[in-house]
């Protein structure tokens, strides 16, 4: 064997050959590589038959097997596997390519034999790749750091879609060992940044590709507008195939969020994005695609409703992984470089305010953006950075804001209110104070706690700031999407465990899904915790209370509720008339008038006078006038008409007239009153007469008067009158002669005598005109 502390790579170590004789070879040879074959990866099958399952299962305890065989070779041994052994890297493609991501492991119902297995493949394949970046395992077994970079480069070990998967596939739960283990490979070869600027504008073509398929095209590199394709050229969001459209989700889905994984592992190849203009194609992308997709899912008629829901919860994360992405992007290529106090923070201050000006036009995108990330906050850090910065602009920023959300129809959450409150303060103020904030008062992940699951909701959601809830009902920290991504990061690693457990374990460690995954793995759960089923499923959830419940109506609690009372007497219930029941003895029981007579007799009694006895007080009389708070005496002391103008209305008042019955005085005094007052309402007849059918010669001069206001209006002219007669025979006629004779001959039939003409025809049918 060769020495202690040489590297790897110039090591040489001496074995028989084929012959039998001792020779020495290079530490890493051909010659040194095991027979071994690595076969290929498959997927769990979806809802498979046994034989596929067995299958499966004998393919993956292969590559367990075999994997973990690699793990446990020697330093010298594993790298001579790894870099001559083609069916390795073979099998290691094919997982990278093949395993199902976070979102495609939730709806496969996995027994437990294939969760086991997928667990034991999973983790055997991300330690594989993790010694493969490792190029110092310890102060004996390491590479030189150049020659280790050739040799993960010229074997393309790693390539970019190869490091894009990794992210996917183990960034949650692994963030920290796989940010090592990316960074090490960049660090060790600098050719990988090239790389990545090289693969970046096809990564862009991926936004394109989907613009093209959806009937959408952006025009201009600056403005990155979209625009509209011909309909009849392009299928449209809601004229395509539902096949067609999952898989465009799909396809969306999957690249955003292997975006986002990559540049939350390795946020230093954000810049690399940035030059490239992520930044200036995300928002226009989204604003176009998003709301049309949202559409298509929401009117678009499924036959599966599982689908239905499936795409609609891939669409929500992908916009969520949207946001998420441009968010890194601005906060490591603009805001961290400001906070951290590096030169030039007037230019890193100047692109980020120009970037926030640029989403304005992108409403729906700027509130998205927004509700996850609001604008006020990072404005705020800004200020308080460079306090130099135009009060102007950023109040001028937290109007468009506010302008985006009222024209969404969107409840801003009251988090976030008091945040733009205080932003906007503090710019009508000017900030105190030109020290920089330090970098560890920013969050990036920091979402706020009112914002509930988006379609999607996305619209129509109630944004306040309550406590949020799980899908349980019970009260927790973090909002309904982290949730599920922090359940979906578990489940990557270790599908078998349910969700109800991962949700205790999740609570018991406060929603860290590093320590969760950690003490599952290492056995140090709690003891509450090891007594639970770890195949438990998520409660179900707490259902609302019932409308029922809440309502008011007059019939509640009576003997016929029945949505208060589990048995109801149906004697008392019929439909139509009884059996037996005569209609005439309903009809001649009278039993509720005499009910009701004593009540009215009451009203007979109208005393009008008190006599008061001698030596009774006085005060007795005047009982029956004791003041009754009970009596409404709103109108006594309104004179109700006394105050109306003489003719105010078309119809006078009638004068008041004393009832016959009611007047005093012979016969012959009543008549006179009679004939006075007959006269005197002839008089007020003649001066207030009944308009009710107004005079037909004012009505013929008010449409005169309309005729000739016509008449004046630019336009219109006259109607002409029609001139049949001409001029003499032999001096030819005019054409308002000729157009008006043949108007006359078309319409003659109008007012002609259809007796006389019916009378001819039937004549004529029954053949008495000759024809």
């Amino acid at each position: 064997m060769a020495c202690a502390r040489v590297p790897l790579d110039e090591q040489q170590v001496t074995e028989p050959g084929p012959s039998g004789k001792e020779r020495t070879l290079p530490a890493l040879h051909p010659d040194r590589k095991e027979e071994r074959c690595f076969v290929p990866y498959t997927p769990p099958p979806e809802n498979g038959s046994p034989a596929e399952v067995e299958e499966f299962l004998e393919r993956a305890k292969f590559i367990a097997e075999d994997l973990e065989w690699l793990l446990a070779l020697p330093h010298d041994k594993f790298w001579c596997q790894v870099v001559f052994d083609e069916s390795l890297q073979r099998c290691l493609d094919s997982y990278l390519h093949q395993a199902p991501r976070g979102l495609d492991l939730a709806p496969l119902p996995l027994s437990p034999a294939v969760a086991d297995v997928q667990r034991a493949v999973h983790r055997a394949v991300f330690l594989t790749f993790l010694r493969m970046a490792t190029h110092k395992e310890s102060k004996d077994h390491f590479f030189t750091p150049a020659v280790f970079g050739e040799i993960i480069y010229d074997n393309f070990l790693f390539d970019i879609p190869k490091i894009l998967d990794l992210c996917v596939l183990f960034g949650k739960g692994n963030s920290q060992l796989l940010h090592k283990m990316i960074e090490n490979i960049f660090t060790q070869q600098p050719a990988y940044y090239n790389d990545l600027d090289e693969t970046l504008p096809t990564i862009l073509q991926v936004f394109d590709t989907i613009l093209n398929k959806c009937g959408l095209r952006c025009e201009g590199a600056a403005a990155m507008e979209p625009m509209k394709l011909n309909a009849q050229k392009q299928p449209t969001a809601m004229s395509m195939n539902l096949e067609e459209l999952a898989d465009i989700i799909l396809y969306l889905c999957d690249s955003t969020t292997t975006i986002h994984a990559f540049l939350d592992t390795f946020p230093a190849a954000c810049s690399s994005f940035h030059s490239h203009g992520f930044l200036s194609r995300l928002p226009s992308f989204y604003e176009a695609v998003v709301p049309d997709f949202e559409k298509a899912i929401r009117r678009r008629n499924f036959d599966d409703k599982s689908l239905q829901e499936d795409l609609w919860t891939r669409l929500s994360h992908s916009c969520r992984k949207v946001v998420e992405t441009t968010h890194l992007l601005l906060h490591h290529t603009c805001l961290q470089p400001i906070l951290e106090g590096q030169e030039n923070m007037h230019t890193f201050a100047e692109e980020l305010l120009q970037y926030f000006t640029s989403f304005l036009p992108e409403k729906r995108f700027l509130v998205d953006y927004d509700e996850q990330f609001p604008l006020a906050d990072d404005i705020s850090l800004l200020q308080q950075a460079l306090p130099v910065i135009d009060e102007t602009r950023t109040s001028y920023l937290l109007q468009g804001v506010e302008s985006a959300w009222d024209s969404t129809g969107r409840r801003r959450p009251q988090g976030h209110l008091q945040s733009a409150a205080a932003s906007s303060l503090s710019a009508n103020q000017g900030a105190a104070g030109g020290a920089a904030a330090s970098s560890d008062g920013f969050r990036p992940q920091q979402v706020d706690e009112s914002r509930g699951e988006s379609g999607e909701l996305r619209g129509a959601e109630a944004m306040i700031n309550v406590p949020q809830r799980g899908n349980n009902g019970a009260v927790c920290p973090v909002s309904g999407p982290e949730l599920e991504s922090l359940l979906s990061c578990i489940r990557d690693l270790l599908p078998d465990l349910g969700e109800g457990f991962l949700l205790a374990c999740l609570q018991e460690y406060g929603y860290n899904s590093e320590l969760v995954i950690n003490n599952i793995l290492e056995d140090r759960l709690a003891p509450n915790l090891e007594k639970l089923d770890r195949t438990m499923p998520r409660p179900v959830k707490e259902e609302l209370p019932a409308v029922l419940n809440s309502r008011s109506n007059v019939f509640d609690d009576d003997e016929f509720d029945v949505f208060r009372r589990d048995q109801v007497d149906m004697s008392r219930i019929w439909k139509g008339r009884r059996k037996g029941e005569d209609p005439r003895e309903l009809l001649n029981d009278k039993q509720h008038i005499e009910e009701q007579r004593a009540r009215y007799r009451t009203y007979e009694t109208v005393v009008d006078e008190v006599v008061v006895e001698a030596g009774e007080p006085a005060g007795d009389a005047y009982d029956l006038d004791a003041y009754d708070d009970e009596y409404d005496d709103t109108y006594d002391m309104n004179q109700v008409g006394a105050n109306d103008l003489d003719g105010d209305s078309l119809l006078s008042r009638r004068p008041f007239t004393v009832p016959q019955v009611l007047r005093k005085g012979t016969k012959a005094e009543v008549e006179e009153e009679q004939e006075e007052d007959e006269d005197e309402d002839a008089s007020q007849n003649q001066v207030n007469r009944d308009q009710f059918v107004q005079d037909p010669a004012l009505l013929r001069e008010r449409a005169e008067a309309r005729r000739a206001a016509m008449q004046q209006k630019k336009g219109v002219r006259p109607e002409r009158a029609g001139n049949v007669v001409g001029r003499p025979k032999g001096q030819g006629q005019t054409l308002e002669t000729f157009l008006d004779r043949r108007k006359k001959e078309a319409n003659k039939n109008r007012v002609g005598n259809h007796n006389r003409r019916s009378m001819a025809d039937r004549k004529r049918n029954k053949g008495m005109i000759p024809s």
